[in-house]
């Protein structure tokens, strides 16, 4: 699944690494999670050069997947705010990709924040139950 999202990415013309294990599979709602890392995978094109998605396991109990982008960021204080319906820092966004990415997170049983990255932008960090 993360193979095809970010196969989709690297069509729309964006820069993306991929990590993550084969042998990595969960139980959950495909197409809603494709979505979700779909989402952020788009907002991290829009609006940087690199992107690099990972993915692996957190111990016994969780898998971790990141994406991490180059671009500006959002401000530490501004990132809770990211995530209510409506808000964007883009002139053609809606403001409703990480909004539907939480929802469909937490669905999951996990969770969704935003982090500063290594590649100098933002990270999105999703931790899921296995």
């Amino acid at each position: 699944m993360l193979e095809d999202v970010a196969a989709g990415a690297r069509r729309a013309g964006a820069q993306v690494a991929l990590a993550a294990p084969a042998e990595l599979v969960l139980s959950l709602r495909a197409d809603a999670l494709r979505r979700a890392v779909t989402n952020l995978v788009d907002n991290a094109r829009r609006h940087a050069r690199h992107v690099a998605v990972a993915a692996s396991r957190l111990g016994e109990r969780f898998v971790l997947v990141t994406v991490d982008d180059d671009g500006p960021g959002i401000p530490a204080e501004r990132r809770e705010d990211a995530f209510r319906p409506f808000e964007s820092e883009s002139a053609g966004g809606t403001g409703l990709g990480l909004s539907i990415a939480r929802d469909i997170v937490r669905a999951h049983g996990g969770d969704i924040v935003l982090e500063d990255s290594p590649l100098g932008g933002l990270r999105a960090r999703i931790q899921l139950p296995v």
